[in-house]
Formats: structure tokens, sequence, C-alpha cells
């Protein structure tokens, strides 16, 4: 049987207008985060889906699955993304250590290079934080941190 305790942000079963106004500047931040990340990939000669694998390849090398998975699209298409970037000498197929049937992608030096001032580039996130004081970027991270959780 169904609750019917209040949930905070909501009145009866529709979110309340604070609620809604909440997720209306959340879908306007990641708009204009997307629209920054595709320009500065673009000034990289990258396309978005690019950066994002390559961004995802500093962390670890991964299995063409796995990031299929993390992309959320299909194996093909992330062959085809690693082609592009292998050609560029910005990712290099390896075998995996745990499997050496195995390859996975994994960033060279030059493609780390090439998203750390990717991400440098990015102006959307740095300019509007400036603003803020260091407590109120805490906050705001702490908070973002607990939605995620």
């Amino acid at each position: 049987m169904a609750s019917t305790t209040p949930t905070p942000g909501m009145t009866g079963t529709r979110p309340d207008q604070l609620t809604l106004d909440v997720v209306e500047l959340i879908g306007e931040v990641v708009a204009r985060f997307h629209e920054d990340y595709e320009s500065a990939a673009a000034e990289h000669a990258l396309t978005g889906a690019q950066a994002r694998l390559l961004s995802l390849l500093c962390l670890e090398p991964l299995p063409m699955r796995r990031l299929a998975q993390q992309l959320k699209c299909e194996p093909s298409n992330v062959t085809g993304i690693v082609d592009r970037l292998e050609a560029r000498g910005l990712v290099e197929r390896q075998p995996n250590p745990a499997d050496r049937r195995v390859k996975v992608a994994a960033a060279t030096a030059e493609g780390r290079q090439v998203a750390r001032s990717l991400r440098e580039s990015l102006r959307f996130a740095r300019e509007p934080l400036a603003g803020l004081s260091e407590e109120e970027r805490v906050a705001l991270r702490d908070t973002l941190r607990r939605m995620l959780d």
C-alpha cells in the first residue's frame, strides 16, 4: 500500500513549484554545459562523442563494451570513434592485462593533453562559479553530490 505521507517537494502527487523551478534550472545548466562542451570539443577538432570517450579513457583504459555502456551507445559506434581517435594518435588499443584476448582502448600522452586542454577551455562552468564565494561553491558541490548518491 502506498504511503500517504507527502514527500518533501511534493504537494499531493505533484511536485511543488520550488521543485519544478529547481528541475527547470538544472535542465538549463545541463543544456548550457553541453553547448559549451560541444564548442570546446570542436575547437580541438573533436566531436562531442569523441571528447567524452577521450575523457573517459583519461581515467582508465576500458574495453569497447564498457565504453559503449558508459556512452550509452552501440559497441560498433564506439569502434568507429576509437578508430578516428587512434588515427589522430590520441588513443591506442592495448591487450587487456586481465584477459589478453580482449583489447582495451587507452588515451595516449597526447590524448591526455588534449583532454586536459579541453577541460580547461570550458567557460560555462568556470565563469558563473567564479562569482560564487568559496562557501557557496562548497555548498553547491556538496548538494550536487547528495543528489547523485
